[in-house]
């Protein structure tokens, strides 16, 4: 995906859609690692433009949860989920007011097995990588979906949300 500030923008406000942010352990180690705040200096990378500062400090300051269970401890405003993950999943969703937005490809494959995942957005972008990441490979049932909105954005990207039918 070549980033741009339209796809930037979407993901703010689909930040702010949720009290939190739900990540398996890979998915949170790349985006500490690319987003944590550089300190009071507000030294930057190199690659980081003008645009991507409202992304990375909402994904800086927002609360997060990890799902993890060789990690010891996580900082970057996160707690660690351990134990049986459809229960701590079920009561971090209880306990939380918007929701949550998960991210990472494991992590969402198990919990749509749970059943937990009440919607989907998908980015589809015009680009075919020919590798990397399948998502949701070898779910053992179908899940039927229902398109609830869509966006088309000027790279042509598609983000399209979905919620299961049930």
């Amino acid at each position: 995906m070549i980033p741009d500030e339209e796809l930037h923008r979407h993901a703010i406000e689909n930040f702010g859609r949720a009290d939190a942010l739900l990540f398996g352990r890979v998915t949170y180690e790349m985006m500490e690692a690319a987003w944590r705040s550089r300190g009071p200096t507000g030294a930057r990378p190199d690659w980081m433009e003008d645009w991507m500062e409202p992304f990375a400090r909402t994904i800086d300051a927002a609360k997060k949860y990890v799902v993890s269970s060789t990690l010891d401890r996580v900082d970057w405003n996160a707690e660690l989920v351990r134990g049986d993950l459809g229960d701590a999943v079920r009561r971090l969703k209880q306990a939380s007011g918007k929701g949550l937005f998960l991210g990472g490809v494991k992590l969402a494959q198990a919990l749509a097995e749970l059943g937990l995942i009440d919607e989907y957005e998908f980015v589809v972008h015009p680009t075919l990588a020919g590798h990397g990441p399948t998502l949701f490979a070898g779910l053992a049932k179908r899940i039927d979906l229902k398109l609830v909105s869509r966006v088309e954005f000027g790279s042509g990207a598609l983000a399209m949300r979905y919620e299961p039918r049930r």
